[in-house]
């Protein structure tokens, strides 16, 4: 007579799984978004770091030390795949999976702080000329310098596509781009007239699968070749 019915104690037990439930409805949505901005996170930290490490590296190109002692084409001779005096920057159009490769080369001095595209820098008390080729292999984004093994620097990298700012209009005194040219597109005197290089590194979407969501992302950027840069229009 003092206790709860039949119904009340069914009540009771419907509204605390209905409050249950959506607790851990609640607790799911959280987690998921949790790991959501997680993936997010490392996604845009592998872009970041991948720009800024090809950045410092193509922002060199053609450097050399003490202009006093050393001149362009002397610090950088003609050598394979670098078909004139001076030239800092070669590429290769690749349309098969991993995309382009990029290579840069510059001239530098013991101690003079400059970076390749592994981090390490001249400390040999000589001079050291540098080539950096940049790939997309098996996922990853990787560096090779002066031939040796190739780093892998960035994961989850899909391919890799190059266009190269060229300054093909002589009547104009100036030294910005005036065309972006494939690799294949280049020829023996554009290679010696690279302003900037337009690199886009198309990465895994860490989301894709769920609804809305591509398979890939792209992320691009324009990066100057030492103090030269910019689109003549």
């Amino acid at each position: 007579m003092r206790g709860l019915s039949l119904v009340e104690l069914l009540v009771a037990t419907f509204l605390g799984i209905f409050l249950l439930g959506g607790l851990l409805t609640l607790e799911q949505g959280t987690k998921r978004s949790f790991g959501n901005q997680n993936l997010l996170t490392q996604l845009q930290d592998g872009e970041r770091l991948a720009m800024t490490l090809m950045a410092e590296v193509v922002e060199s190109a053609g450097y050399f030390p003490n202009p006093a002692l050393n001149t362009l084409n002397g610090s950088l001779p003609v050598s394979a795949p670098f078909v004139n005096l001076g030239q800092s920057v070669y590429g290769v159009s690749n349309a098969t999976a991993g995309g382009d490769s990029l290579t840069i080369r510059f001239l530098t001095a013991s101690g003079d702080g400059t970076i390749n595209c592994v981090g390490g820098t001249n400390t040999s008390g000589a001079q050291v000329l540098y080539v950096n080729t940049f790939s997309v292999v098996s996922g990853q984004l990787v560096c090779a310098v002066n031939g040796a093994a190739a780093v892998p620097l960035v994961s989850n990298v899909q391919s890799m596509s190059v266009l190269y700012g060229v300054k093909t209009n002589f009547s104009v005194t100036n030294t910005s781009a005036d065309s972006y040219l494939t690799a294949a597109q280049m020829t023996a005197v554009d290679w010696s007239n690279v302003n900037s290089v337009r690199v886009t590194l198309v990465f895994v979407n860490p989301l894709a699968g769920q609804a809305g969501q591509p398979a890939t992302i792209s992320f691009s950027r324009v990066i100057c070749v030492m103090n030269k840069c910019g689109v003549n229009v």
